[in-house]
């Protein structure tokens, strides 16, 4: 008996998703045809647009073509994650550069409308792949109860300020989320390179920037603020502005070219081919170099210390004659009599003691100690920093300066808040351990390393200055989480293939 076959199981290019549940199988009209109507809609959109320019001016001729640019890219986010993912990734590298040109837009607003869609989207998609399994993990768990608590702030006896609420949440609630949105999309390998090949792209443009700020000085745009008190008592140290890229401030761009190094430093212990080591072992240099520019004492430390959790995590005999090698060459670097205001600016990372803002930080986190313990709700999100002052000006905590994120948790969101807070980056940091030694792909195994070793720097360099608050790292430091999972889970889907095979 003849059977005929399952022509759904077995048509071409069909995947599961509401795209792929309602799309037609056959084209309505000529190919030529939809040539004529695609000309004809752009000659409309033109006319359109001349009189738009020509009744009203090029402002809202702008806001016309956003609004025609906004209906596609909103359906992109939704029914194409990934590019709504790429989107979100390369639009907060370019987030604060753009706002320093001057651009009069709610650009911040945007970047939360990216998040949402996603969001929304996420949900759209289990309904078609069910995947609630990313709620299960101990790094989920964390995470959803460090939301509930930022949520529940706005309940905060003690708050000095809804409004500030309102704000700070949007950068830490929503951001929070965006690690179900990075777990539950990202399944393939290829598109883990794809994320982290751009990563390094966008991170040598920061570079580049920076080596160009270096030599060939500063865009108009960049300098605009440069006649501002506050920001040259900020910058301009030892007869030398600081750089700062494309990022918001010194800080942000020493971090990201510090992490950015680290990443490269695992590919190139991996066994990958001698290519990709060479690649990125020049990227590394170039972030070290230009990190060096920022003039940011807290960054220098990251690396050492992403090296010495290294040794830790893969303790031989080689590994410790390296590390050996390399604590005298430090030893020697930090010590050696200099003329040089970067090498003695980098000296006095490793001596905290000598430096006066360190002592300052000190102090002050040493007169709040007090407050922190008797309020264990903190005083509220946004309660200290530039929110404070806007929104609560004249309250004890706005004058306040944030100058480690710790520090900034502790009082804003009490000791139960800091407790939450350095659980999600252990509990993180555990996963990455454990899933490290279990993952066998030796590609996987260094991303899950490099992972592992950038949350540790942030976690040591969130003493110090307030690491992840910032773009783009507030947005990446939950894709790095992520990854520690995800890595694991690719390791095993391929481990299991090989046995079905």
């Amino acid at each position: 008996m003849r059977v005929l076959p399952d022509l759904k199981s077995t048509e071409s290019g069909l995947q599961p998703g509401y795209i792929a549940e309602h799309r037609t199988e056959k084209n309505i009209l000529p190919a030529k045809y939809w040539y004529l109507l695609g000309i004809a809609g752009l000659t409309l959109l033109c006319l359109v647009f001349a009189v738009v320019l020509s009744l009203y001016g090029i402002k809202y001729a702008i806001v016309l073509i956003v609004g025609l640019m906004a209906l596609p890219a909103v359906y992109m986010i939704v029914a194409f994650p990934k590019a709504g993912i790429l989107s979100l990734l390369v639009s907060a590298y370019f987030l604060m550069w753009i706002i320093r040109m001057g651009v009069n837009f709610p650009l911040g607003t945007v970047m939360d409308g990216i998040q949402a869609l996603l969001i929304f989207g996420f949900f759209l998609h289990q309904k078609f792949r069910p995947d609630w399994k990313i709620f299960k993990t101990p790094i989920a768990t964390i995470i959803i109860i460090w939301e509930a608590y930022t949520i529940l702030q706005v309940a905060n006896p003690t708050a000095e300020s809804r409004m500030a609420w309102l704000y700070t949440v949007r950068t830490i609630g929503v951001v929070t989320l965006m690690y179900f949105i990075f777990s539950y999309h990202i399944r393939t390998i290829s598109f883990v390179k794809v994320i982290l090949n751009i990563w390094m792209f966008l991170s040598f443009l920061g570079a580049l920037n920076a080596f160009k700020q270096q030599y060939f000085g500063f865009f108009a745009f960049e300098e605009a603020d440069f006649n501002d008190p506050l920001v040259q008592s900020l910058l301009f140290i030892n007869g030398e502005w600081r750089k700062f890229s494309i990022f918001s401030d010194p800080v942000a761009f020493s971090y990201n070219m510090a992490i950015s190094a680290i990443f490269c430093f695992c590919v190139v212990l991996s066994p990958v081919k001698l290519k990709r080591k060479i690649i990125h072992g020049l990227l590394a240099v170039f972030f070290i170099t230009t990190m060096l520019y920022s003039a940011t004492r807290a960054a220098y430390v990251l690396i050492p210390a992403a090296a010495i959790f290294y040794i830790v995590m893969n303790i031989n005999r080689k590994v410790l004659a390296f590390g050996i090698v390399g604590a005298m060459f430090m030893l020697v670097l930090i010590n050696i009599p200099t003329g040089n205001v970067t090498l003695y600016r980098f000296q006095s990372a490793f001596k905290p003691s000598d430096d006066a803002s360190f002592n300052v930080r000190k102090e002050n986190q040493k007169r709040m100690q007090p407050y922190i313990q008797s309020h264990p709700f903190g005083g509220g999100l946004g309660a200290t920093g530039g929110w404070g002052m806007r929104f609560a000006p004249h309250s004890f905590l706005a004058q306040l300066p944030p100058d480690s994120t710790y520090f900034r948790v502790a009082v804003e969101l009490g000791w139960i808040g800091l407790f939450l807070f350095c659980t999600l980056l252990f509990v993180s940091l555990k996963q990455g351990v454990i899933n490290y030694f279990r993952i066998r792909d030796p590609e996987l195994k260094s991303y899950c390393l490099a992972m592992t070793l950038i949350i540790f720097a942030l976690n040591v360099g969130s003493f110090p200055q307030e690491s992840v608050v910032q773009f783009p790292i507030n947005i990446y430091l939950y894709l790095f989480i992520a990854l520690i999972n995800i890595t694991y889970q690719l390791d095993q889907q391929k481990q299991k293939e090989a046995v079905q095979n």
